[in-house]
C-alpha cells in the first residue's frame, strides 16, 4: 500500500479564447490529490490520507477518488469550504495559481494513528506543508512514519505566494530532508530553495521540456529527456511523475531505504522513463487528467 497525504482542492482552469474574463472550469485537483489519483489509475494499491469537505466539492473529491480506485479510509471530514485555485495559463501551457484557503477544510487536518504494517511508502508535497495548522501534522506524519521505517517521498512543490516568511521555510523543509528517502522537486523549486538539496538517498529533478535527472547520495546521476508532446497545459504533470516514480520504483521492489541505493543506471534510467511518458499524458490533456496503465508500457 502506498499513501499520499495532502491536500485535495478544485482547479478553476480558464478555457482559452482571448476573453478578459475567460470561463473557468472546475477540475479536481491538488498536487498530493493528483499523485493519488494518479497511482489508482496506474493499478498501484494507494490510500489518500487528508481532511476533505463535506460540501459539493468536497464529495466530488471523494467521488474521484474512488472512481480512480484509492482507498479513503483515512480521509477526515469537516463542514469548511473545499480550496479553490485559480489557474492561469501561460502561452506554453505552463500554469500560475491564486488560492483561496482562509478557513478551509483541508488546512485542519489532525494527526492519524500510526499507519497500517501494510505501507510501503508515504508521499507528501504542496501547500499541505505550508498551511497550519495542518502542516505541523503533516509534518509529524512525515517524522513518525519515516522513523518507523517507511519510504517517503517529498515534492515540495513550492506555491510561493503562499509562503509569507521564505526563509523559515527553507530552514522548515530543510528539517525534513532527514526523513525523506526520494526528493522530487522541479528546476523552479531548486531555484526558490537555493539549489539542489543533498540528503536524501535520491533526488529528482524534473526540468520541463528537457527531461528528467536523477542524483543519488552515492554519487550515481541519470538524465532521461523528455517524452515529445503537445502542451495542452501543465497541469498536474509533477504529480503524475511522483505517482509514475512511485509505481515503477514498486514494481522493482525498491520501496525501501536498502532497496533503493541498490538500482542502477539502467533500472533508473527506466523508471525515469517511464515517469517522463507518464507526465508526457497528463499535458497534452487539459487540466489534470493523469494516464491509465493502459495507455503506459513500463
Amino acid at each position: 500500500m502506498i499513501v499520499v497525504a495532502g491536500e485535495s482542492l478544485i482547479d478553476l482552469v480558464p478555457q482559452r479564447g482571448g476573453e478578459p474574463l475567460p470561463m473557468l472550469l472546475p477540475r479536481l485537483g491538488g498536487g498530493p490529490y493528483n499523485t493519488a489519483v494518479a497511482l489508482g489509475r496506474l493499478g498501484a494499491p494507494v490510500t489518500f490520507c487528508s481532511r476533505v469537505s463535506t460540501d459539493g466539492f468536497g464529495e466530488a473529491l471523494l467521488a474521484g477518488l474512488r472512481t480512480a480506485g484509492v482507498g479513503t479510509s483515512l480521509v477526515q471530514r469537516g463542514p469548511e469550504p473545499t480550496t479553490l485555485a485559480v489557474a492561469a495559463i501561460e502561452a506554453d501551457g505552463s500554469a500560475g495559481y491564486g488560492f483561496y484557503v482562509q478557513g478551509s477544510a483541508d488546512r485542519l487536518f489532525e494527526l492519524p494513528p500510526p499507519l497500517p504494517d501494510s505501507v510501503r511508502a508515504l508521499a507528501f508535497g504542496t501547500c499541505s506543508l505550508v498551511l497550519e495548522p495542518g502542516a505541523t501534522a503533516y509534518e509529524a506524519l512525515l517524522r513518525r512514519e519515516a522513523g518507523r521505517g517507511v519510504f517517503t517521498l517529498l515534492d515540495p512543490n513550492i506555491r510561493a505566494g503562499l509562503i509569507p516568511d521564505p526563509d523559515a521555510y527553507r530552514a522548515r523543509f530543510a528539517g525534513w530532508l532527514p526523513y525523506v528517502s526520494l526528493l522530487k522537486l522541479s528546476a523552479d523549486d531548486a531555484e526558490w530553495l537555493g539549489g539542489v538539496p543533498v540528503g536524501p538517498a535520491a533526488v529528482v529533478l524534473t526540468r520541463g521540456g528537457d527531461g528528467l535527472t536523477l542524483r543519488t547520495r552515492a554519487g550515481l546521476e541519470v538524465s532521461v529527456p523528455a517524452a515529445p508532446v503537445t502542451v495542452a497545459d501543465t497541469i498536474g504533470a509533477g504529480d503524475t511523475v511522483n505517482a509514475a516514480l512511485l509505481h515503477s520504483l514498486a514494481a522493482r521492489n525498491a520501496l525501501s531505504a536498502d532497496a533503493l541505493p541498490g538500482l542502477d543506471a539502467d533500472g533508473w534510467r527506466q523508471v525515469l522513463g517511464f515517469a517522463a511518458r507518464a507526465a508526457a499524458v497528463t499535458c497534452s490533456r487539459t487540466g489534470a487528467e493523469p494516464p491509465y496503465a493502459s495507455e503506459l508500457n513500463d
